[in-house]
């Protein structure tokens, strides 16, 4: 038996895990993510983009939206709740001595350690890398969260808005919903978001109690068949 487990260890030593401290903060750009560029790591495929109207998009080298393309980050690339104490989503992230090759499309269990959320869970995919990001930092994406550097909220909105006529503004404002660092402040904000966006906009009020920016642990682990359904993005292990 022993040998047999120090076999499975060196057959797999990226399934063994830590915990380390780390902090969050939390966005949604509009922007097509940078572990959605081709050749970032050992991946079954780049993190699926979306055109204006949120249909994936097949080539994986379509400019993103913030730098005059048309590949924008999906919609369904939002957070939900699986059950009271777990949710499931997706961040832009920075580990320390690590690189993109390391942590794109990898997935992280995070453990909210303060705030009304302490105690609860919530398993993210990585699927952007935060330039702005201090190390161990996962900026969960979050719709109405703060557009940050980039934006592409209020071209993709703008459009989409106008044309099945949902509302009769342009969409998102010119710094995106709300606050560019930070965004919306309530959840009745979210009503006059797209459909596709109010749901996780509504999560962050909901499961994750408003709660600004709570400290986390967090470890490495295996990423849920829901989260790489989404981006159709998994590791390559063997």
């Amino acid at each position: 038996m022993h040998a047999f487990t120090a076999l499975l260890a060196a057959a797999f030593p990226l399934l063994t895990y830590s915990q380390t401290a780390g902090v969050t903060t939390r966005y949604w750009d509009c922007c097509k993510g940078s572990c959605s560029w081709p050749g970032k790591a050992a991946v079954s495929q780049p993190v699926n983009t979306c055109d204006i109207n949120n249909n994936v998009l097949s080539n994986f080298n379509t400019a993103s939206a913030c730098t005059g393309g048309t590949a924008y980050m999906c919609a369904n690339q939002s957070p939900w709740a699986v059950n009271d104490n777990l949710s499931y989503g997706f961040a832009a992230v920075k580990l320390a001595g690590q690189t993109e090759a390391d942590w794109c499309c990898s997935c992280y269990q995070l453990t909210f350690t303060s705030g009304p959320v302490a105690g609860k869970q919530m398993i993210v995919q990585a699927t952007n890398t935060g330039a702005d990001l201090g190390n161990n930092h996962f900026d969960i994406a979050i719709p109405g969260g703060g557009v940050g550097i980039y934006n592409a909220c209020t071209s993709q909105c703008r459009e989409v808005l106008r044309e099945v006529s949902l509302i009769k503004t342009d969409g998102a404002p010119p710094n995106g919903w709300g606050a560019q660092y930070g965004g919306i402040s309530s959840r009745s904000q979210c009503d006059s978001f797209p459909a596709a966006l109010k749901a996780g906009c509504y999560w962050r009020f909901d499961w994750f109690q408003g709660v600004d920016n709570p400290n986390v642990t967090f470890q490495k682990v295996p990423c849920p068949s829901q989260l790489t359904a989404l981006t159709g993005c998994t590791r390559n292990y063997s």
